[in-house]
């Protein structure tokens, strides 16, 4: 455990575009994000990308600061460059992806908390949730554990049927969502964005070579897990994955099902209650 007063910086990023900065930006929802996380952050911040008028929502992110909601908002193509060339990356090389990865990885590149907590832009937490001490623990004490994260809200693939190990407070188990991921700086702001894995497939093919495919592929070509909290979900207003994409989306997964029971991996003594408690 984390001992009592030793406090790991953490920074909260979330991120806007033309489609939702007026959502965003137009009401209390940086806020909310902070004060449902229930966290002392050492930074708050707003990834801004891809809008019309950058003068705009500048001004209204501006705002946001005076209030106090955020501490800093990143204009993100005026660090893309540099934060590719960091990561052995080239815009060519994302694709389509590009615009579904570029704020994640400047504000890995510009981060200097020991850990940083995102949220997509269209994710909140379902209710306020004192979940982020007990995940920094289990980062900090299970070396397989690269990222943390709330539940998911889908009836169609509950957290459970992801998860090799069940913890009292964790589904501990492969896989990668950039809706919402808490990672130790040091491990992801690393050139580790070039690697692929069959089952990262199952990502959806608009997104091309996106950021989280990439993750996915580096944490199971390496063996590491993700620590979904039980006590604890975020909503994404875009709603749950649908029947179909689910289906995909195991489809996917079960291509590494030989790799997920080899020596090494299989579910751990650590493994408590069943599959089907929050």
């Amino acid at each position: 455990m984390i001992p009592k007063g030793d406090i790991p910086t953490v920074t909260l990023e979330t991120k806007c575009w033309e489609g939702d900065y007026k959502r965003i930006l137009g009401s209390r929802r940086l806020r909310t994000l902070a004060e449902s996380n229930m966290y002392p952050f050492s930074e708050r911040w707003l990834m801004i990308n891809n809008v019309n008028s950058y003068t705009r929502v500048c001004k209204l992110a501006e705002a946001a600061v005076n209030e106090r909601w955020i501490t800093r908002y990143v204009l993100v193509e005026e660090h893309a460059k540099e934060a590719l060339e960091f990561f052995q990356l080239d815009r060519d090389s994302l694709g389509v992806g590009y615009v579904y990865s570029i704020a994640e990885l400047v504000s890995l590149f510009l981060c200097k908390s020991e850990f940083l907590l995102h949220f997509a832009g269209d994710c909140l937490p379902k209710q306020p949730c004192d979940w982020i001490p007990e995940a920094l623990a289990l980062l900090e004490s299970d070396t397989r554990v690269k990222v943390a994260n709330l539940s998911w809200i889908c009836p169609h693939s509950p957290p459970y049927l992801e998860a090799t190990d069940i913890h009292e407070d964790f589904y501990v188990g492969y896989g990668f969502s950039d809706q919402c991921y808490m990672v130790r700086t040091a491990d992801f702001r690393q050139p580790i964005y070039s690697e692929q894995n069959a089952a990262s497939s199952r990502y959806p093919g608009y997104g091309g070579e996106l950021f989280e495919k990439r993750v996915d592929s580096w944490m199971r070509n390496h063996g590491h897990l993700r620590a979904t909290y039980r006590h604890g979900a975020y909503e994404h207003e875009s709603g749950p994955r649908s029947l179909k994409g689910s289906i995909r989306h195991y489809a996917g997964m079960l291509k590494q099902t030989v790799r997920r029971l080899s020596p090494g991996l299989l579910p751990t003594k650590k493994c408590v209650g069943g599959l089907n408690g929050n």
